[in-house]
């Protein structure tokens, strides 16, 4: 059974969801990122969401974006993102990892050497942002090889042919997006979007969802969780926090701990 898997099921019989913090690997540095990954995990992070800092991630919020940049003027890139992942895996051996990154980071690497380095560094699961599902073929055979779960994203706007294939391919966990670009008429109708998605993913046996972007307070936690959702993704929230304590590193890891705390709380049913 793999991390993820083992996860979703001792949440299960604790009732609770799933939350997990994203962070841009290396961001501000390699041993401030460290000290923010463990703050994180002993804060009460149930597994980690972490992307490898790229020079023209044009998927990424702003504030992503920088963390990129600030990670980069670092001097740290692929190489020393897998040592930093390495560094976690070694001291804590349990937390689901999920890597979230552009096709390019994959193949500068070769597809192959990509694959076996997540193993090496402990990487549970890949979701290459950019990468459509008719074109997965590509990186599975190396995924399988290292045992390295592939995720797939669920846009808000599915048709009933993507959330089929969604569930299908997805494993470990379904990355269901909350928001498109193109706002809906009002909050209602988002809500009753996603409900729906939600209904025919579980109808097509999909992984657990998690429910990503735009994730910053506890009440949203709390009514994802009762909605039916595994889980949530919080991803500029917390980078958030790390932009706005980048000359008071203690005081940051206090508020992303305070932040993770309460987050969590959130997720009992």
């Amino acid at each position: 059974m793999s991390r993820f898997n083992q996860l979703f099921h001792q949440l299960s019989m604790k009732n609770e969801g799933a939350f997990i913090p994203f962070v841009t690997l290396c961001d501000p540095n390699f041993d401030r990122s460290f000290d923010i990954i463990c703050t994180l995990i002993e804060s009460g992070a149930d597994a980690l969401k972490v992307g490898f800092p790229f020079s023209d991630p044009l998927l990424d919020a702003p504030i992503i974006q920088a963390a990129n940049k600030r990670a980069l003027e670092a001097g740290c890139s692929s190489k020393e993102s897998f040592a930093l992942l390495a560094k976690v895996r070694s001291k804590f051996p349990d937390i689901p990892i999920g890597l979230l990154l552009c096709a390019n980071l994959v193949y500068a690497q070769g597809i192959e050497c990509f694959y076996q380095r997540c193993a090496e560094a402990g990487v549970d699961a890949v979701l290459i942002v950019d990468v459509p599902l008719f074109a997965y073929r590509e990186f599975t055979p190396s995924a399988e090889k290292y045992s390295i779960q592939q995720v797939f994203i669920c846009p808000p706007n599915a048709d009933e042919k993507t959330i089929q294939q969604v569930a299908k391919y997805s494993q470990g966990y379904t990355y269901l997006i909350s928001r498109a670009d193109v706002t809906s008429a009002n909050n209602q109708d988002k809500a009753k979007s996603l409900d729906n998605l939600v209904e025919r993913l579980k109808a097509n046996h999909a992984p657990p969802i998690l429910q990503g972007v735009d994730i910053s307070q506890p009440e949203q936690v709390r009514e994802t969780i009762q909605s039916g959702i595994t889980g949530v993704i919080s991803d500029s929230a917390i980078v958030k926090i790390i932009e706005q304590h980048l000359t008071q590193p203690e005081q940051g890891l206090i508020a992303l701990a305070e932040f993770v705390k309460k987050m969590k709380k959130a997720t009992a049913l």
